[in-house]
């Protein structure tokens, strides 16, 4: 008997054979498209390190708002880049600050369209730049921090959105979170928790887009790439306290990560394609190293391969328009 007997390139032999056998799918819905707006800018700003994304206005956020639905994206996320910090990040938790007046706008445009999701963290709206309040020791102060949250928390949902997304990685961000939107009542507000977020060297593109104050690091809340079980034992926790969505991010130097806690979980799993992945991409293809269609494709696909309900991706609304075309 000849060999090979078995041959699977059987179902790979053209393009109608791939798509009926293909165990992962990508769909505009499985999008969510982060966005920067900047409080006082009058044109949009592109991002030197990120090509192609800018700090919007808020006339340009909603145009770009109305195109991602037209498109088809599953949903926004809204970070904001204030005129003014403070120690302890107050343009968060003012209801006409930047972030919650860009909330106002874009569901203003697109109401329930797709999902208004926002960034629930100090970071961008701090003079120090860190994700919290700090204690005397100049150290962040989880339970200081945890209080602002709650009242953060609120006014974005007084604002309007559908999702917060708490990322700060305060032990008990979640749990206080939703009491704090209950107390409110506002029940009806999901909570997308970033539970297994890393301390990356690939964040880099996005502090310039949020034009960051940091100095120094932040290894001591974010977690260390070193570990893979912590990130299970900070998803459970964030499960029990009312987590209605969690999210791994980075994406693609975690796809282990993220299979596992889609096992471990029975909630919706989000993945974050971050700023550095974007920029790396962007970057070898501008040089020709690289096609830059079939690199970003492949690599949303393998984070959806490795258990991503939804990815959060810079790419977002040029995939889902490509997609809708191809369909």
């Amino acid at each position: 008997m000849g060999f090979p007997e078995v041959r699977p390139r059987r179902l790979r032999r053209n393009p109608a054979m791939r798509r009926l056998v293909a165990e992962t799918s990508l769909e505009p819905r499985h999008l969510v498209l982060p966005m920067f707006v900047r409080e006082g800018a009058t044109e949009p700003r592109p991002i030197r390190s990120m090509p192609g994304v800018v700090q919007h206005t808020m006339e340009s956020l909603r145009k770009a708002a109305l195109e991602a639905v037209e498109a088809g994206v599953g949903g926004l996320m809204l970070f904001a880049i204030p005129e003014r910090k403070d120690a302890v990040g107050s343009g968060g938790v003012d209801p006409k600050g930047p972030l919650n007046a860009a909330i106002r706008e874009v569901i203003a445009e697109v109401g329930d369209a797709t999902v208004v999701m926002a960034d629930l963290c100090l970071d961008e709206f701090t003079d120090h730049g860190h994700c919290g309040v700090l204690a005397s020791d100049g150290t962040v102060d989880n339970d200081a921090t945890l209080e602002v949250y709650g009242r953060m928390a609120v006014a974005q949902a007084e604002a309007g959105v559908h999702v917060v997304g708490p990322s700060g990685m305060m032990d008990g961000q979640v749990g206080v979170v939703r009491h704090a939107l209950d107390a409110a009542g506002h029940t009806d507000v999901a909570i997308l928790a970033y539970a297994a977020k890393y301390s990356s060297a690939f964040y880099g593109p996005f502090r310039d887009a949020v034009e960051s104050s940091l100095s120094g690091d932040r290894q001591t809340y974010q977690q260390d790439p070193a570990n893979g079980y912590e990130a299970l034992r900070e998803t459970a926790l964030d499960v029990a306290e009312g987590a209605d969505m969690v999210m791994v991010k980075p994406a693609m130097s975690y796809l282990d990560v993220l299979a596992r806690v889609r096992d471990a979980v029975d909630v919706p799993v989000a993945a974050y394609q971050i700023s550095g992945e974007y920029a790396m991409i962007q970057a070898a293809a501008e040089r020709g190293w690289i096609d830059l269609d079939r690199a970003v494709l492949e690599s949303l696909t393998s984070i959806r391969r490795a258990g991503a309900d939804i990815v959060l991706t810079y790419w977002a609304v040029d995939v889902a328009q490509r997609l809708r075309a191809r369909a």
